[in-house]
């Protein structure tokens, strides 16, 4: 469908009251930074590399940045909406703390991402950045009714992924800048309806004309597809969304920045934080499930080590883009715009 396309890419961010990537038509060479700045930047980061990510104090975003951080070749922001929670996880875990930086960030805010990534140009002095990892979620299925986010929107599919939209046009031009720039969306298999995980468990995402979309998406329009809310969906929805934003990306904008773009499901982290509003009884059994019937079943400490592993792997940068990469299964290629075409359909993967 050219026409989904089309929306996600041109009429998204009209809901979220930015420019989105139109700025893009106005892009000028960066000015070179001068060499006082460069000294300055050199002693704040060495030859470190750059990265931005969501979501850095629970779960999978903790793994990654940890794992990041042992390397010793990058320097991590962690955008988090909890700074005392961070602290203390950084404690624990003996981030090294000369390399880490947290940053607020409220998703439910687009004021508050708009200045989490000035805070971010501020703060890095001329740098590029050299990955954006947009890991952040909240899953929220028991819900009997939408919330809504301080824009009007419905707060898992703002959270998930209208503010990760907006963050990565806000920082499109600072990641451009680098010579092996990633953008890396974490998906899910339950926003993939060919697998069994996102076709065989109901609720399933189904974005169908975007009606809730094309009408504003704004209170007291709670879904994308303009029906009835449900929390569990809100969520595959936005995972959805997401896995197609890295492939609409990746076709309109690899060649043009040499960003590379791609989308993962690192498995199941049946123990995460994630599903800490589902049932008792469902916490208990679910890991057993996904351990012993499915197989699907991974820790959060592997999870972030296979999401590491695209964000540092030479192998998963440059010709790369345009991936999904999926471990239940290899990594998936070639899922390019005419995927999207077919109903928004991914293939593979999970």
């Amino acid at each position: 469908m050219k026409r989904t396309i089309i929306f996600l890419t041109t009429c998204l961010f009209a809901a979220t009251h930015s420019d989105g990537f139109q700025f893009m038509s106005k892009w000028k060479l960066s000015a070179p930074v001068d060499a006082e700045m460069q000294k300055k930047m050199k002693k704040k980061f060495g030859d470190k590399k750059l990265v931005v990510i969501t979501g850095t104090s629970s779960g999978l975003g903790r793994k990654t940045a940890l794992a990041l951080l042992r390397t010793g070749q990058y320097h991590v922001v962690g955008a988090v909406r909890d700074l005392d929670k961070m602290d203390v996880v950084a404690e624990l875990d003996g981030f090294d703390k000369e390399n880490f930086t947290p940053m607020y960030c409220e998703l439910t805010s687009f004021e508050s991402v708009r200045e989490m990534c000035q805070n971010i140009k501020d703060f890095k002095m001329g740098k590029p950045i050299d990955r954006l990892i947009c890991n952040a979620g909240v899953y929220q299925p028991s819900l009997p009714y939408a919330k809504w986010s301080k824009d009007g929107h419905e707060q898992t599919m703002q959270t998930n992924f209208l503010s990760h939209f907006l963050m990565i046009s806000e920082l499109m031009d600072d990641l451009k800048a680098s010579a092996d720039a990633r953008v890396i969306l974490v998906g899910s298999v339950t926003g993939n309806d060919n697998t069994v995980g996102g076709g065989g468990v109901y609720p399933i995402a189904n974005l169908h004309d975007l009606a809730g979309f094309e009408s504003g998406f704004k209170n007291p329009v709670c879904m994308a597809d303009g029906y009835a809310f449900d929390g569990a969906k809100a969520y595959k929805d936005s995972k959805l969304c997401l896995m197609m934003l890295s492939n609409v990306l990746h076709a309109k904008y690899h060649k043009l920045t040499g960003i590379t773009f791609s989308s993962i499901y690192p498995g199941c982290i049946a123990e995460s934080p994630l599903f800490r509003e589902k049932r008792k009884w469902f916490r208990k059994y679910f890991p057993i499930f996904m351990k012993f019937i499915t197989g699907g079943f991974v820790g959060e400490e592997e999870a972030g080590q296979r999401l590491f592993q695209v964000a540092h792997d030479p192998r998963c940068g440059g010709s790369k883009s345009g991936v999904y990469w999926s471990w239940n299964g290899g990594p998936r290629e070639d899922r390019g715009i005419e995927a999207l075409e077919k109903g928004g359909q991914i293939s593979g993967g999970g």
